[in-house]
């Protein structure tokens, strides 16, 4: 038979092309003539039974049944089979080796034209791998059928072979419109170019594509965007080529929704931690304004204003009411630079009055947010009636609009604007009560800054107030003295210093400071500076005098307590008191240039109580420098209190200098820009000579403010 080679390739060929469970099932074929003989046994046979064809050719095929099996089944199959039925059955063979093997058989005659007879033609398997091989069929084909997952069948070229139920209710279109369709052709508004790039590279390299997002819209659900997790593996034959891809999809929207609300949550969150750290912890009403435009930007929006009450920017306190309308000064924009939106609105400090009827003044009388969530041409046709700016944002692209107000403490304060451009959405009510908190932190910084300004105006007054406005020395005693309150209110304090007559033609020169800060220090400093007064006037010897000032601030509520310095001056003399109650050590310039720290014991400070104060006495030569301050003058946070005393005393090596010029001088090298501190200064020269240069200015102006 010339043609049996052709006929046994053409079965080989025609199984693995099938593909399912006949490809992959190894199939004997087996020739018998119209008599039962083998005639042809291929080499599927002679794997599954291990019998070489010389072996068997010209045998009866019953010979190979197992001798114990019922011989007369496997006779009756071939004789059906020969009388020109199909039959299929199982039978047990002999196998070669000696064991029996459960054999599926389907056969077939073949007619022989030259006989007259029907030869047949056998294939036989494995019956166990058969059973094997179609109960994993059956299960995928009830997976297919009724798994919630999507499941589609691609071929080499990314045509859809075969989709399940799932696939076909997720697309929103029959099997019969996916077969022979690529996805780019049946769903164009879904990310269709990405996942079949996904696709070719998993026939390209055969590594599974898993978790790959689908994102878009489907006839299913034609109005939502929805999402999808895909993965991608490639189907191989029995000889590992690739024949297609199986795609398995899974509606994820509803979790990416949460996953996206979560992730939003978040990020507000550390934005308003941000905000809590950020924003009015300078206590400055133009920084805080600014620190809330620029956190908000581009986290929330792409442009922010913030405007503040005029008044309020001017110091004053705010308005009552709004009803004849409004006037901002803007004080915060973002971005400075760069931003089409803000060269389009007012530049700041630039002061802007709007009447009753403007949507800032509704906003503000309303005290809720404004929110226009799609800004177009007829949304500010009524604005536009009064001012281009609102059509201008909208050509430039801004397309969603919030206006808060910022309100602290039952207080109208200003107004923060919020502007979105693409590819920002249009602001939802999450991005509302986000905004609206953002400004409720900035308006308690704003009111904090307008609290502190008026703490720190009323404490300096307060201050200034009660340091002595005329010091009028005696005879023979040239003085010059600074105050420079502290650029902080929360430092601005009872700082203080005198210089009274006293008998003899005697001068006391004092120098305080109250160990506290604000308002309350600067009441106590005033106490402590009448009490000085009166008890100098009675000639108290100065221990004596700070026992009484002890007993002063033991009367009051809270405890406090205060450094002292008194010295007592006799510029005929030149014999001096000193006594400390824990006060910086008064500095000597001699006029031949010597300069020391008068050493006395420095004491305990006022308040403190049970303690005994010591004086010490020196004497000055005629023309010699006293110098008295209080720490904020010496004190600096880096460095060492010797160092910075050093310093000082350096600076007092011209001791004839004017006396104006010299606290100057101390000042300009001492202290830095803005002062950490109250700084108090007195210099006097005791048992002055007319003869020295005059002062400058007059005395006791203050150097800065």
């Amino acid at each position: 038979m010339h043609d049996e080679r052709g006929l046994e390739d053409l079965v080989i060929s025609a199984a693995q092309d099938a593909g399912g469970w006949l490809g992959a099932l190894p199939v004997a074929l087996v020739a018998t003539s119209s008599e039962g003989t083998v005639v042809r046994w291929n080499h599927g046979a002679q794997e599954l039974l291990g019998y070489t064809p010389p072996e068997v050719l010209g045998r009866h095929i019953a010979d190979l049944l197992h001798p114990g099996a019922d011989r007369s089944l496997g006779r009756t199959l071939w004789e059906t089979a020969a009388s020109g039925r199909g039959v299929m059955g199982t039978v047990t063979a002999w196998h070669r080796a000696g064991h029996p093997l459960e054999l599926e058989i389907w056969a077939c005659p073949v007619p022989d034209r030259r006989h007259g007879a029907s030869a047949v033609l056998v294939f036989a398997a494995d019956a166990h791998a058969a059973r094997r091989i179609r109960g994993s069929s059956a299960v995928w084909d009830g997976l297919f059928a009724r798994s919630p997952v999507g499941i589609g069948i691609l071929d080499t070229q990314l045509r859809f072979l075969q989709v399940n139920p799932a696939l076909e209710a997720m697309n929103g279109m029959a099997e019969s419109a996916h077969v022979g369709r690529r996805l780019a052709e049946l769903l164009p508004e879904v990310n269709a170019g990405e996942m079949e790039e996904a696709m070719r590279q998993v026939l390209d390299t055969g590594e599974p594509v898993l978790d790959r997002r689908r994102t878009g819209r489907t006839p299913a659900d034609p109005d939502h965007d929805r999402v999808w997790a895909c993965s991608y593996v490639r189907v191989e034959d029995p000889g590992g080529r690739p024949i297609g891809v199986i795609a398995s999809l899974l509606d994820v929207t509803d979790q990416e929704r949460d996953h996206t609300e979560a992730e939003a949550g978040r990020r507000r969150l550390a934005l308003l931690n941000e905000a809590s750290s950020r924003i009015g912890a300078s206590l400055d009403l133009e920084r805080t304004a600014q620190e809330l435009a620029d956190l908000a930007v581009p986290h929330l929006a792409s442009a922010v204003t913030v405007d503040v009450l005029d008044s309020l920017a001017r110091g004053n306190e705010p308005g009552m009411g709004l009803t004849g309308g409004v006037a901002l000064r803007r004080l915060g924009r973002a971005p400075l630079t760069g931003s089409a939106v803000t060269q389009v609105l007012a530049p700041l400090g630039r002061t802007l009055t709007f009447p009753s009827t403007a949507p800032y003044t509704q906003a503000l009388a309303a005290r809720q947010p404004f929110l226009i969530a799609h800004l177009d041409a007829q949304a500010v046709a009524s604005a536009a009636r009064h001012t281009p700016r609102p059509a201008q944002l909208v050509e430039i692209g801004v397309h969603s609009f919030l206006m808060v107000p910022l309100i602290a403490r039952g207080l109208v304060l200003g107004v923060a604007t919020f502007y979105r451009t693409r590819p920002h959405g249009p602001f939802g009510s999450d991005d509302v009560t986000l905004a609206s908190e953002l400004a409720a932190r900035a308006a308690i910084g704003i009111d904090n800054a307008r609290l502190y300004h008026h703490e720190h105006e009323t404490a300096v007054v307060l201050q200034r107030s009660m340091l002595p406005q005329h010091v009028t020395p005696p005879p023979g005693i040239e003085i010059a003295h600074r105050y420079l309150p502290a650029s902080d209110v929360n430092e601005v304090g009872g700082d203080w210093y005198d210089v009274l007559p006293l008998s003899g033609g005697r001068a006391a020169l004092l120098m305080g400071d109250v160990m506290g800060h604000g308002i309350a220090a600067a009441a106590v400093m005033g106490r402590l500076s009448a009490t000085v007064r009166a008890l100098a006037r009675l000639d108290m010897p100065p221990a004596a005098l700070l026992q009484h000032l002890e007993a002063t601030l033991a009367d009051l509520a809270e405890p406090m307590l205060a450094t002292f310095l008194y010295v007592v001056c006799d510029p005929a003399s030149g014999q001096c008191t000193v006594t400390r109650a824990g006060h910086p050590p008064p500095a000597v310039a001699e006029p031949d240039g010597t300069v020391y720290l008068v050493g006395t014991p420095p004491g305990a400070p006022l308040g403190v109580g049970g303690i005994t104060f010591t004086t010490t006495e020196i004497t000055l030569p005629p023309g010699s420098l006293l110098v008295l301050y209080t720490d904020g003058l010496i004190e600096a946070r880096t460095r060492d209190i010797d160092e910075r005393l050093g310093e000082l005393t350096g600076l007092l090596t011209e001791p004839l200098q004017p006396l104006d010029q010299l606290c100057d001088s101390l000042i300009a090298h001492l202290v830095p820009a803005s002062a950490d501190d109250d700084i108090a200064l007195l210099a006097a020269r005791i048992g002055a000579d007319s003869r020295l240069p005059p002062n400058g200015p007059a005395p006791g102006g203050p150097v800065r403010g």
